[in-house]
């Protein structure tokens, strides 16, 4: 009775969505290297079935690239963003300006299909649900390297294979797709400003400890993903060597350990979990298969490259995580011996007594006892 009580508390903090719901569309951009990219989401947003109520485009503390913006979008707010450097900030920033029910997030080189919207919006007709996200298409540069798995496509910030092929609650979306109530960040607050990508770093995952914050505060929320609300996201061929997808891989190892830190493993791992013990392993017998079936080695490279990449995200993990406890033991070791220090210390009478010195008579100063 008590369990069905508190369900229907947390069922009704989330109230539900009007099905006439305005959507902002924000865009954060850093470098002017994918400035025409750049130009291409935001026409894909104009080009909408069903047509956002705003386009924000944020721009991550580069000034000539705001004049740039604010020149040629004449009918988007351009705005620079006023927190810290880096993505979490800018996706702040455009929270923080926009007026739409939802907010909905675009990388800056990717291109949303015509539909887009639409289909996101149709995910808003259940009352708890207070995200939704869509798939994430690789749009390669050049030709896909037939040793990069499908397993990891997370690397280059696609949707991967071991995901949901229909409409699911999950733990998370992917940032390059999703939307979000807009009364939800009043809620719980932002994106954390201590993680996610700063500039061209491989950092990331700012939106998973968002959702999982927003899942512990709302425990009977939804977020849903929709694989028809897709996107198209460039891969440019410096995303598709052996040493970017190293680097990725140490990226999120080392934000899963900062997440897991903040929101507790147990909630940081729980799709990691699933996705080491039975997505990887089926991926690398489906290289050796492929490999024996063709006579060439593009499976059994996929396979090493699941392995490697699988190793690589756990040493990066494991690394960090025993460097921050190795911190804090340090930290909370100085605080006792500060705090012992403090307790044990003799008084400034006592101390000057024990050099031979007291007290004046009228405590106008010190003399030799």
């Amino acid at each position: 009775m008590a369990e069905q009580e508190r369900s229907s508390r947390d069922t009704e903090q989330v109230p539900p969505v009007s099905p006439s719901l305005s959507v902002s569309v924000v865009i954060c951009a850093h470098t002017e290297e994918r400035w025409s990219a750049l130009v291409a989401a935001v026409a894909s947003v104009r080009q909408q079935l069903r047509p956002a109520h705003e386009i924000i485009v944020v721009i991550d503390h580069n000034s000539g690239l705001l004049e740039q913006a604010r020149a040629w979008f004449s009918d988007v707010i351009v705005i620079a963003n006023v927190q810290r450097q880096g993505l979490s900030g800018a996706r702040n920033t455009g929270v923080a300006n926009s007026r739409g029910d939802v907010v909905a997030f675009l990388d800056d080189d990717a291109v949303a299909a015509p539909d887009w919207l639409a289909q996101l919006v149709k995910g808003y007709a259940a009352a708890d649900v207070i995200a939704v996200g869509g798939s994430i298409k690789p749009d390669w540069h050049i030709r896909r390297p037939g040793w990069f798995p499908e397993e990891f496509d997370w690397v280059v910030g696609c949707t991967y294979l071991g995901m949901p092929t229909a409409a699911t609650a999950v733990r998370n979306l992917i940032g390059c797709n999703m939307s979000i109530r807009r009364e939800l960040f009043e809620q719980v607050g932002g994106f954390h400003s201590g993680i996610g990508r700063f500039g061209a770093d491989t950092s990331g995952c700012e939106e998973t400890e968002l959702f999982i914050r927003m899942r512990q505060q709302l425990p009977a929320a939804t977020i849903l993903y929709r694989p028809d609300a897709s996107v198209l996201h460039a891969v440019p061929s410096a995303r598709s060597t052996w040493r970017y997808f190293r680097a990725r891989c140490a990226g999120e190892g080392y934000s899963k350990a900062l997440i897991s830190q903040l929101v507790g493993s147990r909630d940081a791992l729980s799709n990691e979990r699933s996705y080491t013990m039975r997505t990887l392993p089926a991926g690398m017998i489906r290289g050796v298969i492929a490999s024996l079936r063709s006579r060439n080695t593009d499976g059994l490279c996929r396979s090493g490259a699941i392995l490697s990449g699988l190793l690589i995200t756990s040493w990066a993990y494991l690394y960090r995580r025993a460097v921050m406890l190795l911190a804090r033991r340090t930290m909370s070791l100085r605080a006792t011996v500060e705090s012992a220090s403090e307790q044990g210390r003799p008084s400034l009478q006592e101390e000057s007594e024990a050099h031979g010195l007291v007290p004046g008579e009228h405590g106008s100063g010190w003399r030799h006892g």
